[in-house]
């Protein structure tokens, strides 16, 4: 397989010893998709969907420049001496070899000493994968990979918290499979599978699959109608323009149907705190998307929930936020009670 790497030079052992504060990284640091063949290469964040699909994505590159790839795999958190190195020794047909190891942040002491001295003399034609799910254990090799200066490489998958950076995600899948989708079919399916990013891909791939036509919003309600109907942004949607019978009937569904308080709360107050940004600003939603941190179309979204508001009322409906979040979160006694009421003061768009 060709696959260049850089020299080294074996480190100063005082290189080895933890610092107080992590180095700078000299490596590489790549997204999840933009994952490519190196000597070492850390996968590191908390966001596990993405850093699955990236590891296996880069099986099947490596699988394809050489179908006689040998795959191992090693669990950091159960290391056995000596187990990196052997799985990495010459094999007798010279087979190029990827070797995943899991669960880095539970790592032996044993495997970090020896991945770190593995970065000095890494074995050609092998690709070691390690993958880094947060926290602090395991700190010493971190720095010494993202400290290397040879062929390493880092993979950052962090958690797509923001609608924003979902909606992205969304729009990348259907344009890699060539598929016309639009806005509002993207905005409709964020909502949906707004806690589960391995749900929202399986949801896209089963669009892409089944469909031949255009995806509209219509397209998603078909699929989807329960999840999206019962979901906690619907519910918000709803208290939102007032309709409180609907409102308060949605939350009953989704709450029977297994939803949690704690993520409804989140879903008013993404809301809610967007209305509050956008309260009272002018110009067209592209100038402001920069200033604001929003995208364009939440801005306009936010100005159509606007409609019937006023600044005092969404401050109340707020204030009612905050202390509903508390209640469900230990300091109150029922938690759907204290959901019925926040959604009785939105509802009425806090004059009540």
């Amino acid at each position: 397989m060709a696959v260049t790497r850089g020299s080294r030079s074996a480190p100063a052992r005082g290189a080895a010893k933890e610092s107080a504060k992590s180095p700078a990284p000299v490596i590489p640091q790549l997204s999840w998709e933009q994952i490519r063949p190196a000597a070492v290469i850390l996968v590191s964040g908390t966001e596990s969907f993405l850093a699955e699909r990236s590891i296996r994505q880069l099986r099947d590159l490596l699988k394809a420049e050489d179908p006689s790839l040998e795959i191992s795999d090693i669990d950091a958190a159960s290391y056995a001496p000596g187990e990196l190195l052997t799985m990495a020794s010459p094999s007798l047909f010279g087979e190029p070899r990827l070797i995943r190891v899991s669960s880095v942040e539970k790592s032996t002491d044993s495997f970090i000493l020896e991945a770190i001295e593995y970065l000095s003399y890494p074995a050609d034609d092998t690709y070691v994968v390690l993958r880094h799910g947060g926290g602090v254990r395991g700190k010493r090799l971190l720095d010494a990979v993202r400290a290397s200066t040879g062929d390493v490489i880092e993979i950052v998958c962090a958690e797509l918290k923001k609608d924003t950076e979902r909606y992205d995600f969304s729009v990348a899948e259907f344009r890699a499979a060539g598929r016309r989708v639009s806005p509002s079919a993207i905005r409709a399916l964020v909502s949906a599978f707004a806690d589960d990013l391995a749900e929202l891909s399986s949801a896209c791939g089963q669009l892409i699959a089944d469909t031949s036509d255009e995806i509209t919003e219509a397209t998603v309600a078909r699929y989807y109608s329960g999840r999206v109907e019962t979901n906690a942004f619907a519910v918000a949607d709803s208290a939102i323009a007032g309709r409180y019978g609907e409102s308060l009937a949605l939350l009953r569904h989704a709450l029977a149907t297994g939803a949690d308080p704690v993520p409804m709360v989140a879903a008013f107050a993404m809301k809610l705190r967007t209305m509050a940004k956008v309260l009272g600003t002018r110009g067209g939603s592209g100038q402001l998307a920069g200033q604001l941190g929003l995208a364009p179309w939440q801005i306009d979204r936010a100005r159509r929930d606007l409609q019937g508001w006023t600044g005092e009322g969404l401050g109340r409906s707020i204030q009612m936020l905050a202390e509903t979040d508390e209640n469900i979160k230990g300091g109150g006694r029922d938690p759907v009670y204290s959901l019925e009421r926040m959604i009785a003061t939105v509802s009425a768009r806090g004059e009540r």
